[in-house]
């Protein structure tokens, strides 16, 4: 109730707009979300405690803004971000929700490799943010070598040992395979990623147009995108395939996939426990045996 009447206030504060129906959607793991109609419009609202995840709302707004800009994957229109009370808010666009058909995965393909094909000077971006309710670091570097490991790799692996999740043994596994990140993966230039990209981040819309949600962007290794849509259910080999004519991967992208998906292992390690460690662990093997 107290997060309705949050919700009441603002929509009176900010549009001057009578809420018609409202209920609680489900599936947030860190934020309140809610699908509000008004007489005119339907949105969906986030929110949570400002204290807990500063800026969590603007650095999502300004990920959904990115995409949108690269003119490649549709993306909710941002409505309206800020801070009431102690409470802050994103509202977003109602995305009227369809049922996907072999067009949605041919025209996913197409436009992932269009935002794949949208590059930056550096790795990184100029702004920490968000990946589920855990920072991600995204100072710039020249190499993606380097990103992974100050970035990525290593911030989360310390998370890990540090809360006891992972151990200083175990540790140095993982760090056994930062001398062959540069000869492993393909030189490329830095693509602007999605940065969260599996299926519960993806929509498809009445049209059945392909629509992503909830980003983690940066400008990274696009492989660390299609290695993210392997790791949580998948998508159809279609997409891949239609994304390999637009924007073809290196040779050998299938068998790197298990490799690209460190990270994400280790975020969910820091957020759910020790439980993605077996899999992290038979990654890391080859490269320390």
């Amino acid at each position: 109730m107290e997060q309705q009447i949050i919700v009441q206030e603002l929509f009176t504060h900010i549009f001057s707009e009578k809420i018609i129906s409202y209920h609680q959607l489900t599936g947030g793991d860190i934020n309140q979300v809610f699908e509000i109609t008004t007489a005119k419009n339907q949105f969906v609202v986030k929110l949570n405690k400002a204290e807990l995840y500063p800026n969590m709302f603007e650095k999502e707004a300004r990920g959904l803004t990115l995409i949108k800009k690269s003119k490649s994957l549709t993306t909710p229109a941002v409505i309206e971000f800020g801070q009431y009370d102690d409470t802050q808010y994103l509202i977003l666009e109602k995305i009227n929700t369809g049922k996907s058909n072999a067009k949605t995965w041919e025209n996913f393909g197409q436009k992932l490799a269009h935002l794949h094909q949208t590059t930056h000077e550096f790795f990184g971006l100029d702004e920490s943010n968000f990946i589920g309710s855990l920072v991600q670091n995204n100072a710039p570097q020249k190499t993606w070598e380097e990103f992974l490991i100050t970035q990525r790799l290593q911030p989360m692996l310390e998370m890990a040992v540090n809360q006891g999740d992972i151990n200083y043994v175990e540790g140095k596994k993982v760090e056994a395979v930062y001398s062959k990140i540069n000869e492993l993966l393909p030189h490329e230039k830095p693509s602007l990623v999605h940065g969260d990209l599996w299926s519960g981040n993806f929509l498809v819309d009445a049209n059945t147009a392909p629509v992503l949600i909830d980003p983690a962007v940066s400008y990274g290794h696009r492989e660390m995108d299609i290695a993210m849509m392997h790791l949580f259910g998948g998508f159809p080999k279609e997409l891949f395939e239609s994304y390999n004519e637009n924007f073809p991967l290196e040779k050998g992208w299938e068998k790197r996939i298990a490799f690209n998906q460190l990270y994400p292992l280790l975020v969910h390690v820091n957020l759910f426990g020790r439980s993605y460690w077996s899999k992290i662990e038979e990654i890391v093997l080859p490269f320390y045996k």
